[in-house]
């Protein structure tokens, strides 16, 4: 095998191996705010914490968030008129354009929304796989109306 020539300021990187690629652990945490015994609060990790960044992105309205309004999926908007303005395309498209402006951390496979527009429901399946890894989760979020 052929020597590289390297700089002094790079040290003897002959011995050394390089790292070509960085693993980056995801980490957030457990809005579920559940004590451990050590008095610290849970933590979620990879697929979970992207999971929950998702979940917590889609059911955020727009303006709701200070300082930047355009945050957020504002699918509850779509609750009562389902049956006569919008349509799954819309949703769907809504869905995605929202998940890839705010969440670099994953890669959308597939958008599935099911409607019920006599009792103002509408489930939504989100199968993304979480960038780095080769790992594929499935996201079920059901919006409906409160009253």
């Amino acid at each position: 095998m052929p020597t590289k020539a390297f700089s002094i300021e790079d040290g003897n990187l002959n011995t050394r191996t390089i790292n070509a690629a960085r693993i980056r652990d995801y980490l957030d945490i457990d809005l579920n705010f559940i004590a451990r015994g050590s008095g610290d609060i849970y933590k979620k990790r990879d697929a979970a914490a992207v999971k929950q960044a998702i979940k917590n992105l889609l059911l955020t309205n727009m303006t709701e968030k200070p300082f930047n309004p355009l945050y957020g999926g504002d699918l509850n908007r779509f609750l009562f008129s389902l049956s006569e303005d919008f349509d799954v395309d819309e949703i769907k498209e809504q869905i995605v354009s929202t998940i890839v402006n705010y969440e670099p951390r994953v890669a959308i496979k597939d958008v599935q929304v099911f409607i019920f527009p006599d009792i103002h429901d509408a489930k939504v399946t989100v199968i993304f796989e979480v960038i780095n890894t080769t790992e594929t989760v499935s996201l079920d979020i059901t919006i409906s109306r409160v009253r």
